[in-house]
């Protein structure tokens, strides 16, 4: 029993986190002056179910706080509270408290101290966000949950006005008297109810959807327990009632759909509107129902008009106005098994081309798996695949924090927000982020008297946008600041022994030094900067997913850190080219063409540069021997060599190997549990015979070989 208990907590609390996350958004968003009903239904919805799960499961603290979060969220939702700054502000703070409330529910911390907020909460109620002072103060928040029994169950104590036992249960307020009342108004709202079978036993509360509309002035106006068994078969965990209850026409039928977001798929609703009836009864006869209008369930009133605005969700022909999304909770270690294995189906495919002979692959349809294998991988990538948004959702909250503490004005942009990547890298690119973000309000923004002495808009602006390019996403943070300093960096570097002081740099590796660990400008430390570890785990965290941190600045202008980084973690369309006897593999995506120069096509430009001449154009060529030091083996001649044109972020450029092997899907392993980061690798793969090739990384490649040439330490500084 615990362990289903435990089970069903999991998911509670994994949806805590999903309802945080889209409450911070909310929020965020109305600061930023979006008052739509969306975003504060949005909003309202993600806090109360937080509440509605917490009083399930007996966190009395979560439940006491959530539910007077909340009571301000359905004022403002119904426009009795206008979304002023301040109460905008208050809700801000609020949502801090209410994570701290979930974090110590997960026993990840204390309980907070909420008793000021609490106050605060209830001033806002009493005074509907006018400012004035509150009656009377309000009650303080438990200050700590009772233990739970040998069953696992923790007894709720709220407010007796609220709720009328321990267990969150209140009457509905049905008499015999109710049910023999005479039919509603002309244009009233009907509703059937028959929660899913197995909503108390998922943790639901079928009561709190009925309270709720009661709460809109619906009444309850009939109970069908025609399902309910005798005693000795009924089991407590299922649900056997349909109620019907009549709310007054007035109310928005988008405020009844609320009430009924968190109820299971297969819960069958009714929302159904009485049409208004003639003065003078007419001799027209009623309609049959139709699908779109079900009739009633047994026990429940005759319906005595046409009725139209159905809106059920029941499966089994009844019409559905709003279809309900079909989704199942996966746990990510399943799959992240599941790649893994179709992964190893790759190779085994890779295995099998290599073995077989052509006649022989068609005699077992090896293309027709290759292509099934194609179709399940794609698909198993979808599965991983999300917006990026999540991962900028925390952005506009946190830079309006940071505005407050620096006192400057800063505005976001953001572009590409949609594009999906890899759940994978989402969750490990929330600290590069916010350490970048940070590092462009403290260094880069410049105070407005500033901005304004240097003749801009004493409002900075910081852009972040993510784009996808091949198989790479790059998540850009540009500002259009002061730009970096490089002689008062380069002096620090000197100053603190990562560089010497008679080191030759380029500014690009001037501007690099700022990743170096321990680096910082800032004079003294402060909540924001100082203590040298910010940009350093931005360079760390990037490369340990395959990535790269890249920086342009223009004094005066701005500053833009790029992180380059994998769209997925697993697999990749690879051409198999070899240079210097060995293998490696060139990711597809970047590939254009490939040429076989003809004499004299290849030119050399100075001793240690050469052009190819392409159609009226010259691109810069590199040998891929000489880059990885392994020259002294590659004996061929231009002309008997392939030049492969590829794509990188510097533009074209062509690439010398002697042979094309092979283009193949390859399964990409990590270095990092072996190896550091390398500049220019990407990863390492098996190949069909179980020998093993390097994945080349050809932005990171072609940008440590744009410096003259430099040599790299694995951590980007020039050694």
């Amino acid at each position: 029993m615990n362990d289903e208990l435990d089970e069903i907590q999991a998911i509670f609390f994994e949806e805590c986190a999903e309802g945080l996350a889209t409450a911070e958004e909310g929020l965020s968003a109305m600061a930023a002056g979006d008052h739509s009903s969306e975003t504060i239904a949005g909003v309202f919805r993600a806090v109360h179910s937080i509440k509605g799960g917490s009083g399930a499961f007996g966190h009395a603290a979560l439940l006491a706080f959530s539910h007077r979060f909340e009571n301000v969220l359905d004022e403002v939702r119904g426009g009795k509270i206008p979304p002023t700054a301040e109460v905008t502000k208050t809700m801000l703070a609020a949502f801090d408290i209410l994570s701290d409330h979930v974090a110590a529910a997960q026993g990840q911390g204390a309980l907070p101290a909420d008793e000021e907020m609490l106050a605060e909460l209830d001033r806002i109620l009493e005074t509907k966000g006018t400012g004035g002072a509150a009656a009377e103060p309000a009650a303080a928040a438990p200050a700590a949950a009772p233990a739970a029994d040998e069953m696992g169950f923790v007894p709720v104590t709220v407010e007796l006005e609220e709720f009328a036992d321990p267990f969150g249960f209140e009457p509905v307020g049905v008499s015999l008297d109710d049910l023999d009342s005479p039919p509603p108004a002309s244009g009233d709202w009907q509703i059937r109810f028959r929660p899913s079978r197995a909503a108390m036993a998922n943790g639901a509360e079928p009561m709190f959807v009925i309270r709720e509309l009661e709460e809109l002035g619906g009444r309850v106006t009939g109970v069908d327990s025609a399902a309910l068994p005798d005693l000795r078969d009924l089991d407590p965990e299922e649900s056997y009632l349909v109620w019907t209850l009549s709310l007054p026409g007035s109310v928005e039928e988008s405020a009844i759909s609320d009430c009924f977001d968190f109820v299971a798929p297969d819960s069958e609703i009714e929302i159904l509107r009485e049409a208004p009836i003639e003065p003078e009864p007419s001799k027209t006869e009623v309609p049959e129902p139709t699908a779109e209008a079900a009739p009633a369930a047994s026990g429940a009133p005759p319906a005595p008009a046409p009725r139209v605005a159905a809106a059920p969700r029941a499966e089994g022909g009844e019409a559905k106005t709003h279809e309900a999304a079909q989704t199942i909770r996966v746990d990510l270690s399943k799959l992240d098994m599941l790649l893994n294995l179709v992964g190893e189906l790759v190779i085994r495919g890779s295995i099998l081309s290599d073995r077989l002979s052509p006649r022989d692959q068609e005699r077992v349809e090896l293309p027709e798996l290759a292509r099934l294998t194609r179709e399940i991988q794609d698909n198993v990538m979808s599965l991983r695949a999300q917006p990026i948004r999540q991962a900028f959702s925390r952005v506009p909250r946190m830079l309006r924090d940071l505005s407050a503490e620096t006192g400057k004005q800063v505005q976001l942009e953001t572009i590409g927000e949609m594009t999906e990547v890899d759940k994978g890298v989402i969750e490990k690119i929330g600290d590069p982020l916010t350490h970048m973000i940070r590092n462009a309000v403290d260094h880069g923004i410049e105070s407005p008297a500033d901005r304004i002495a240097a003749g801009k808009s004493p409002e900075g602006t910081i852009r972040l946008s993510a784009e996808q390019k091949g198989a790479r996403i790059f998540v850009r943070v540009a500002d259009d600041g002061r730009g970096i300093d490089r002689e008062r960096v380069r002096a620090k570097a000197v100053e603190k022994g990562i560089i010497s002081a008679d080191a030759v740099l380029s500014n690009e590796e001037i501007d690099q030094l700022i990743c170096a660990p321990g680096f910082s400008t800032a004079e003294t430390i402060s909540n924001i900067s100082g203590r040298g570890v910010g940009m350093d785990v931005v360079r760390s965290n990037v490369e340990a997913l395959g990535g790269r941190v890249e920086i342009q600045s223009v004094p005066g202008e701005g500053t833009t850190f790029t992180m380059a980084l994998p769209l997925t973690l697993a697999i990749l369309d690879g051409m198999i080219v070899r240079f210097a006897e060995q293998r490696f593999v060139l990711p597809l995506a970047n590939v254009v063409e490939a040429v076989r120069p003809e004499p004299g096509q290849v030119q050399p430009m100075t001793p240690t540069s050469e052009v190819i001449e392409l159609r009226g154009s010259y691109l810069p060529v590199k040998r891929l021997s000489d880059m990885f030091g392994l020259a002294a083996n590659d004996p061929r001649t231009p002309e008997e060599s392939l030049v492969i044109i590829v794509d990188s972020e510097a533009g074209n450029i062509g690439l010398m190997v002697d042979s094309i092997d092979d283009r193949r899907e390859v399964v990409i392993k990590s270095l990092d549990e072996n190896l550091h980061p390398i500049r220019g690798i990407g990863g390492a793969t098996i190949l069909g015979d179980g020998s093993i090739a390097l994945i080349l990384d050809i932005d990171a490649l072609l940008a440590g070989a744009s410096h003259s040439n430099a040599k790299y330490s694995p951590k980007g500084i020039a050694a």
